[in-house]
């Protein structure tokens, strides 16, 4: 059977990547080569339309259960990068037609941009893969077969990584955290690195977030996932753009986003400090009054208890103003970006 080529975009979110964008084009090329052959004679991607659709979910589906032909293209979003990754995500443009790229205006986040990157991708299906390599481009094979075998979604799961220990120790018991707090069923070990169907994109802009946590997102909507294992290599050249600022940002959204225990366990636990706090009073008067002249009761307890008091009411106050932040971004309602340029579209 017979069925026009579909199209696969590698999306590529970058921010100071100079040094690794040609490295990782590459690298996709050469894991797109076993397709090539599928496309030959068939429609090029470049000369497809420019709705996001690529042909609808319909005729995503259509292509995917015929195992026909794959035209792909590598879509570059770059966050305002200042050291000359634009530069050479140009020279990639202008080498080849299946390279596109979107420039910010100036850096949206790790956050925002690759989700916009993600709803302006044309293809049928849209692989998600970092531009520091530490998301294997070889794994892409993989992904395909999983998504010609009827998976919307197929995800890259870390089984180890070269990063230290301690810090890939920290990030598991983060995701068991988070798991057992939300209220759906979370992907554990996945960092987004994966391949997405069009209908899942569709589906995600229909969600109108504006601050999305999409691994969150991909379990409410309820999609079949396939999981591909792979070991997280080194970042192949320069250093990580994640700080603690922007680890926490996405910590405390995959919370606040899929979770209300700790709100519930704020009330619970205020509950129980004022319920000890009574029953301590309480031993301590009565004690008094038997043994008015022996016993001294101090100011030890009285600041402790004050400062106990105080400190789990600052962090539960904090708790309630990120579920506070997190409706103000909603309410406030700014574009997830604001494009400078496109090249190559």
């Amino acid at each position: 059977m017979s069925a026009s080529p579909g199209l696969i975009t590698i999306l590529t979110p970058c921010f100071n990547e100079r040094e690794n964008v040609r490295a990782l084009y590459e690298q996709v090329r050469a894991a797109m080569a076993a397709y090539r052959s599928e496309g030959e004679g068939g429609e090029g991607a470049g000369s497809r339309g420019q709705g996001a659709g690529g042909g609808g979910p319909e005729a995503g589906d259509r292509r995917r259960e015929t195992g026909g032909r794959l035209e792909w293209e590598h879509l570059f979003i770059d966050n305002a990068s200042t050291d000359g990754t634009p530069d050479e995500l140009r020279r990639l443009a202008a080498e080849d037609p299946r390279v596109k790229v979107i420039l910010n205006q100036r850096n949206f986040g790790h956050v925002r941009s690759p989700f916009h990157g993600l709803l302006q991708a044309r293809g049928d299906a849209v692989i998600v893969l970092a531009a520091d390599l530490q998301d294997p481009p070889a794994l892409i094979p993989a992904f395909i077969k999983h998504w010609r075998e009827g998976f919307p979604v197929v995800v890259g799961e870390k089984t180890n990584s070269a990063e230290p220990a301690l810090f890939f120790a920290a990030r598991r018991a983060y995701y068991r955290l988070v798991k057992n707090l939300a209220d759906v069923e979370l992907l554990e070990n996945v960092t987004g690195f994966g391949l997405y169907d069009r209908k899942v994109i569709e589906a995600l802009r229909a969600l109108d977030e504006p601050y999305p946590y999409v691994r969150g997102l991909i379990s409410e909507l309820g999609y079949p996932v396939a999981r591909v294992p792979y070991e997280q290599p080194r970042r192949l050249s320069g250093i990580t753009k994640n700080n603690f600022y922007t680890l926490y940002d996405l910590a405390m959204l995959g919370i606040t986003s899929h979770s209300k225990v700790p709100l519930r366990l704020a009330a619970m636990l205020g509950f129980a400090a004022s319920l000890v706090s009574f029953c301590a009073g309480m031993v301590y008067l009565l004690y008094k009054l038997i043994f008015w002249q022996r016993f001294a009761l101090g100011v030890a307890p009285v600041v402790i208890g004050l400062f106990f008091l105080g400190s789990v009411q600052l962090f539960f106050i904090g708790i309630i103003g990120e579920y506070l932040g997190a409706i103000h971004t909603r309410v406030t309602r700014r574009p997830l970006v604001i494009e400078k340029e496109r090249i190559g579209f």
